[in-house]
């Protein structure tokens, strides 16, 4: 029986308050005496550090100043240690103690910080720094009287410094254009050298694993200092390998078709971390979406905790560096993010210290996410996720769908808690995630579909996942919405320009709809992302041409809702002008939202609200019961 029949039954959708109350989570981290976590909130447009120790409530940290780090896509805010934490707010590090809620400069303000790692001794802040173009790793004390100076340079990027234990050796990635972090990085170890007075310098630096055609993720060493932890997809999918750091011998202790790294769009990713006794390893394995919690012991054996059981998304993983305690941002496609606090040895239950969102909502409103596939053109193998919701606004009637293409566009949608996605199936929406090729979370090889390809590829998979939608009989054929933003976005422009008719109505965020824009004047990280996106200009022009939407937008004939940030420094707001333009010209219905002071996405509450009202009305009025 639906809910339509059942009048005991009270069905609210998700209102568009509701959408722009959330907290945004994205770490967690142990001080090394085990006995505080701190994470970080994005409360509408700021980012506030709490702390709580074990068994004390969360109390915040910050106040004055928003932490947020912002080189390249952000991420690598903060870090604790020895009853501090090191943090990133207005491109410098600030120190702080846990018990005080005084915050100091210890770097000068010029460029950007990220990625903060503090040395076993607490000594030393080794950093990500870039300016004027120029990254580095760079180096401070961490009461900021000296320095900071370069401590390794000549890479294009660096991210993810893991100190060894002794402080005499660091780990690190970095990488070079044209490569993307998941093309190929390289995993490099530099020795320091201690110093009495002054800064150390790195010397003896060589690489461990990966090149340009093997990426490698988080380096991580054990407590005892005798391995080195690190992920690498050099047999075509990210398995966890471990490195004897005195032998110099490699051995990889994970064999499945499953992902143990993720795309590193953002600094501070982390997917490992080493149990205290430096027994075992917990990582965060990705299966179809379905990220889990494992354990593995030095000889390859698993164990999954089965504690975790109810969780499906975890962002980030932390160990207690005194006992067997992890930390992590759990969520499902049904549960807010939270974080929580567990034991695996234990048996236990996680215990659950602090929620996303309000929980007043009726859990039996969410829909569930079920992995599912198809044929795609030339008989691909595409990957996505389905849900189907709860309450239908006929029960004889097939449900309107929403057809979601995920930006980047080497990323993934996964089975973690995404609000979008409830917003529309509380409303009688079945939704479809596609996880087209090129995508992250299926292997190297399925990744590696989109070069050259998109904008063709993308495309061809989102129409492809419609078609699979109406011919299983589960969406309406006349009430299909394409979404997306950012790389999504332009899906969705180029799906309404070459097969229109096929969805209802469109729904655009700062699409890139001008790809000479991408290869010339986007920021540093995606500089040469578009050489194997679509090609080297000028080689490619033609291509390049055929697959700008803003050059086809007069071919627009369905409706189309776009949003975009006013203060976009990734795609600037000219592009979406100029599809809202030909979209005038040509009397289509449509809509266009400038947000006044966001970016590539949006933090304000009152954006987000915006957002979904003005979303609601539009679909409202264009997708109606026939």
């Amino acid at each position: 029986m639906s809910k339509s029949e059942n009048p005991s039954i009270d069905f609210h959708p998700l209102s568009p308050k509701y959408m722009g109350q959330g907290i945004r989570l994205s770490d967690v981290q142990w001080d090394s005496n085990g006995q505080t976590i701190v994470w970080l909130e994005g409360r509408s447009s700021k980012g506030v550090l709490v702390a709580a120790g074990r068994d004390e409530a969360p109390r915040d940290l910050t106040s004055e100043l928003s932490v947020r780090a912002q080189v390249g896509y952000g991420g690598g805010d903060f870090t604790v240690g020895h009853g501090h934490v090191i943090f990133v707010a207005d491109g410098r590090l600030y120190k702080q103690a846990l018990t005080d809620k005084a915050a100091r400069p210890i770097t000068p303000s010029f460029g950007y910080s990220a990625a903060p790692a503090v040395s076993p001794d607490g000594r030393w802040t080794a950093f990500i720094h870039s300016h004027q173009g120029k990254d580095t790793i760079s180096i401070v004390d961490v009461e900021g009287r000296e320095g900071p100076k370069q401590l390794i340079t000549g890479g294009d990027f660096y991210m993810q410094l893991a100190w060894h234990p002794n402080g005499d050796k660091l780990a690190f990635i970095t990488w070079n254009h044209p490569q993307m972090p998941w093309d190929g990085t390289e995993l490099r170890l530099a020795s320091i050298n201690p110093v009495h007075k002054g800064l150390p310098d790195a010397f003896a630096i060589e690489t461990l694993a990966g090149g340009t055609n093997t990426s490698v993720f988080q380096p991580s060493f054990s407590p005892d200092g005798r391995l080195l932890a690190y992920v690498s997809d050099e047999d075509k999918w990210g398995q966890i390998y471990l490195y004897d750091v005195n032998l110099g011998e490699h051995h990889r202790i994970t064999d499945d078709r499953a992902e143990y790294a993720k795309p590193a769009w953002v600094q501070g990713m982390r997917t490992l971390a080493w149990r205290w006794d430096s027994r075992v390893i917990f990582a965060l394995r990705n299966s179809g979406g379905c990220t889990q919690l494992w354990g593995y012991n030095l000889d390859g054996t698993g164990f999954r905790p089965q504690s975790t059981k109810q969780f499906s998304g975890f962002e980030t993983i932390a160990s207690s560096p005194t006992d067997d305690s992890l930390a992590l941002i759990a969520s499902a496609t049904t549960i807010p993010p939270c974080v929580i606090t567990l034991s695996p040895s234990s048996g236990e239950d996680p215990q659950t210290i602090f929620r996303s969102r309000s929980t007043n909502v009726i859990p039996t409103s969410f829909s569930t996410a079920r992995s599912v596939s198809w044929k795609g053109t030339h008989g691909a193998h595409i990957h996505g996720l389905y849900y189907l919701p709860d309450y239908k606004e006929r029960n004889s009637e097939l449900p309107p769908a929403v057809v979601f293409s995920h930006g980047g566009p080497t990323s993934q949608h996964t089975m973690s808690f995404d609000p979008s996605v409830q917003f529309f199936t509380t409303r009688g929406y079945v939704v479809l995630q596609v996880n087209y090729r090129g995508s992250t979370g299926y292997g190297r090889d399925y990744m590696l579909h989109l070069r050259g390809g998109w904008g063709e590829i993308d495309r061809q998979d989102v129409v492809s996942g419609a078609e699979y939608l109406v011919e299983n009989g589960l969406a309406d054929p006349h009430r299909l919405v394409v979404m997306g933003g950012s790389a999504g976005g332009t899906t969705v422009l180029l799906t309404l320009i070459h097969n229109p008719g096929l969805f209802k109505v469109g729904v655009c965020s700062y699409a890139v709809s001008n790809m000479f824009e991408v290869a010339t004047c986007t920021h540093k990280f995606e500089k040469s992302y578009m050489d194997t996106l679509i090609g080297p200009l000028p080689e490619f022009q033609e291509t390049y041409q055929a697959r700008s939407a803003i050059f086809h937008a007069d071919k627009i004939r369905d409706a189309l809702i776009i949003f975009q940030g006013s203060e976009d420094h990734i795609v600037q707001s000219e592009q979406s002008d100029r599809i809202s333009e030909a979209l005038h010209r040509n009397a289509i219905p449509h809509e266009y939202h400038l947000f006044e002071g966001e970016g590539h996405g949006w933090r304000k509450i009152e954006t987000i609200e915006a957002y979904y009202a003005a979303l609601e009305v539009f679909l409202k009025e264009h997708i109606v019961p026939e």
